[in-house]
């Protein structure tokens, strides 16, 4: 039988994992390997009780400073039972300044394919939301095809009117996945998952997922390895669409390298439960 699980402490603390305090968001001092586990652990845990499900998002340089510039996204992204950080200057400037340091980035991208790999073969259930109709389909043929072992119970695309919200929802319950994976793009994955969060009972654990599906389905492609590792990612997608992004990099990453390499950044506060 599964132990309860104390719903008087956070999942950090259940978890025992440590915090850095980057930008003024708490990022999760955790490799890929350990939250994937953890991950499967903490949904298979909350099947069948009808608990608020774990809601677990991911930071880079442009959600620290889009947070530090707006007061609502940063109090969802701090709704969030844990934040990975999903950009290589989070893992740089966490060994600064005595900071608690990060092992890894965690970039969902990656992870995914961790939880799946754990997770084919066993019972554990998959729900994928996001991308676009036809996205979303290559994306299940392709991961099918990686994992056919993988239970995928249910999957959608992410373009739905606000209208459609609640029939989406319910889909999901009907569904019952341990975890669901909404790839809908900052801020509207985040936004989604906290307002709907206390709806998605039949869901043991949320986890945002960005562009996730348009890479698995070969819409967008990753950079090299070297640019990964050196955090130059973002240079690699501006040099894709430099039309779309020169202006968002532009203004978003200075600040973003500022609140990180100063420790600058809104003052931490508690996570909002």
């Amino acid at each position: 039988m599964n132990a309860p699980i104390n719903l008087t402490t956070t999942l950090v603390e259940r978890e025992r994992i440590a915090i850095s305090w980057l930008g003024g968001l708490p990022i999760a001092a955790i490799d890929r390997q350990e939250s994937a586990a953890m991950m499967l652990r903490v949904a298979k845990l909350a099947r069948g009780s009808g608990r608020q499900p774990a809601f677990i998002t991911s930071a880079n340089g442009q959600v620290v400073s889009e947070c530090a510039r707006d007061a609502s996204l940063r109090a969802l992204m701090l709704s969030a039972d844990l934040i990975h950080a999903d950009g290589m200057p989070l893992v740089f400037a966490s060994k600064m300044k005595g900071r608690v340091p990060l092992p890894e980035r965690v970039a969902t991208t990656d992870l995914f394919h961790d939880v799946a790999k754990l997770a084919e073969g066993t019972d554990a259930r998959f729900y994928l939301l996001g991308a676009d109709p036809e996205g979303i389909e290559t994306a299940v043929a392709n991961i099918r095809k990686a994992y056919p072992a993988l239970n995928i119970v249910g999957y959608r695309h992410g373009f739905f009117a606000a209208d459609e919200e609640n029939a989406v929802v319910d889909e999901i319950n009907a569904a019952a996945p341990d975890i669901l994976w909404v790839g809908r793009g900052v801020p509207l994955e985040i936004a989604f998952s906290v307002r709907q969060r206390d709806r998605l009972r039949g869901v043991g654990l949320i986890k945002t997922a960005g562009g996730l599906f348009d890479y698995i389905s070969g819409k967008n492609s990753r950079a090299p390895d070297w640019m990964q590792a050196t955090g130059l990612e973002w240079l690699y997608r501006l040099w894709l669409e430099p039309r779309r992004l020169f202006v968002r990099y532009a203004l978003t990453n200075p600040h973003a390298a500022y609140l990180l390499l100063s420790g600058s950044g809104p003052n931490p506060l508690p996570l909002v439960r």
